[in-house]
């Protein structure tokens, strides 16, 4: 089992039970030496204050399991206020403002950028137009790609 896989195995569990998933597990050399990456994610915001909770659960379990050889540097993180979001996944986030990029235009368009009404076998996207919302509703499997995006 390589390092990666040792780090995942161990940290799945504990932060699952912490409310949090582990999204990824890096590991990466540079001229200051190793340092482990680890990305959590969970369906509520995350401050910096849950950072500090998710680096004080998982720093003793490293610690004590040392699954890594030799000195390296953790760095603890969330996926950011744009993170990515599994297509399969937009009913978790009905009510929040997100980007999609669809396989096949609606109306013409294949990006949107709004708050998502509701999801079922279609999506119902509001879509706000200068001074007025403008509803796209589209079949679900048509979502390539989503994220969560920041409403300016």
């Amino acid at each position: 089992m390589d390092e990666i896989s040792k780090v995942t195995a161990l940290l799945e569990a504990p932060l699952a039970k912490a409310g949090y998933d582990l999204a990824s597990v890096k590991l990466t050399r540079d001229r200051d030496g190793l340092t482990l990456h680890v990305a959590v994610d969970r369906l509520a915001p995350i401050s910096l204050d849950d950072i500090v909770e998710v680096s004080d659960l998982i720093n003793p379990l490293l610690d004590a399991a040392d699954p890594i050889e030799g000195p390296y540097t953790l760095d603890v993180s969330s996926l950011g206020a744009e993170k990515p979001i599994k297509p399969e996944r937009l009913g978790d986030y009905v009510g929040r403002y997100v980007n999609l990029h669809l396989s096949c235009p609606c109306q013409g368009e294949n990006v949107l950028e709004g708050v998502i009404a509701s999801v079922g076998d279609d999506i119902v996207i509001r879509v706000k137009n200068k001074t007025h919302f403008r509803e796209f509703a589209f079949p679900a499997k048509n979502v390539d790609k989503a994220r969560l995006a920041i409403e300016l």
